[in-house]
């Protein structure tokens, strides 16, 4: 099948992209917590290449690099900067060969190179910011060498950093996807609010443009209306997989709202015991749903993502995908299904089961 363009895609209907491998990739122990580096491409590239045929298998489009902090400030941070490089292409070494191997019937994959918060941007101290432009660029030329079909900027907090990361990325010549994600002030850490930031990434030349990251569907979607009425170009929504409030906007502060008298060593449940708040999968095709009604294609699921939570957001949006054949079937079930051959008395139980 010829390749479409990630632009032709979106003209054409909606395009699933998963994301949040941070937080998957330390439920099936390849990931510190916290610490979050993806050095699983060179300690356990046969988890990661799992990983994405997993979420491919769950009907995503996009095959995204796992290079989210993967960037130089944070290899030195663990004192690794010397797999950097290594590091980097071995991902997208994995992401392209998972793309290039889409199952049989299924639109090829897109492989999306990717760009992150750098966590030195500083608006008050620019001393760095030249240095985080130079860490993009050794990003992207990455991806390039490696056959990125697309480029992926995400979770941007400062607007200006996410303009210095679409001044990089639109070098490439590669089509490109930039994502924010602001914090609890609900503006971004520069003073310049969500709304006018996308307005100006549009501007600026982003193909997509929208909201990553840090917030639920609740405390997502207000702004990803007023987003998509203002913007012509696409919108991008991937919000993670946790139940974010009016008072909480983000996961960072999350309080656990179900009485666990348990306390984490680091005071918050971010990032380890999330659990409670997690979303269901009927909440996530909701707003999958609600967001592709409004006009969004570009669907996701950044942090707490799972792969049925990607099958979710597909068949919310009228995909039929290869997990579809696995979607939960009820009428087999031994208290609650309706198949002649389970017993009466199982079915005049459910109450009391």
């Amino acid at each position: 099948m010829t390749k479409k363009t990630l632009k032709e895609r979106l003209d054409k209907g909606p395009v699933i992209c998963a994301e949040g491998f941070l937080f998957e990739i330390e439920r099936r122990g390849y990931m510190s917590s916290g610490e979050f580096v993806p050095m699983v491409s060179l300690e356990h590239p046969e988890a990661l290449e799992n990983l994405h045929k997993d979420f491919q298998h769950a009907g995503s489009d996009i095959v995204q690099a796992f290079t989210y902090n993967g960037h130089r400030e944070k290899m030195r941070v663990i004192g690794k900067e010397e797999l950097l490089e290594p590091l980097n292409r071995a991902a997208l070494k994995i992401a392209k060969k998972v793309a290039i191997d889409t199952p049989k019937g299924m639109e090829p994959n897109l492989m999306g190179g990717n760009i992150s918060n750098s966590n030195i941007w500083n608006d008050k101290d620019t001393s760095k910011n030249k240095e985080v432009e130079k860490m993009f660029s050794e990003m992207v030329g990455w991806a390039v060498d490696e056959g990125a079909d697309i480029l992926i900027g995400e979770t941007f907090y400062y607007a200006e950093e996410a303009y210095a990361a679409l001044k990089v990325m639109k070098q490439s010549g590669l089509p490109c996807v930039i994502t924010i994600a602001p914090m609890g002030e609900n503006i971004m850490r520069d003073g310049v609010s969500i709304l006018d930031t996308c307005k100006e990434l549009e501007q600026r030349g982003g193909d997509v443009v929208g909201m990553n990251c840090f917030r639920g569907p609740n405390t997502m979607m207000p702004y990803l209306k007023e987003i998509r009425k203002a913007l012509k170009c696409h919108v991008a929504a991937l919000p993670i997989y946790f139940r974010t409030t009016k008072e909480h906007p983000t996961f960072f502060n999350l309080p656990d709202n179900n009485g666990c008298s348990c306390h984490t060593p680091h005071k918050t449940p971010f990032p380890t015991a999330l659990d409670p708040m997690q979303c269901n999968r009927y909440e996530i095709g909701k707003f999958a749903k609600e967001a592709f009604d409004l006009g969004i294609n570009y669907l996701g699921v950044c942090c707490g993502a799972s792969p049925m939570s990607i099958r979710e957001t597909a068949e919310s949006v009228g995909l039929k995908v290869p997990a579809s054949k696995y979607r939960e079937n009820m009428s087999s079930h031994f208290l609650f299904g309706t198949h002649e051959r389970i017993p009466q008395h199982q079915k005049d139980y459910t109450d009391k089961a």
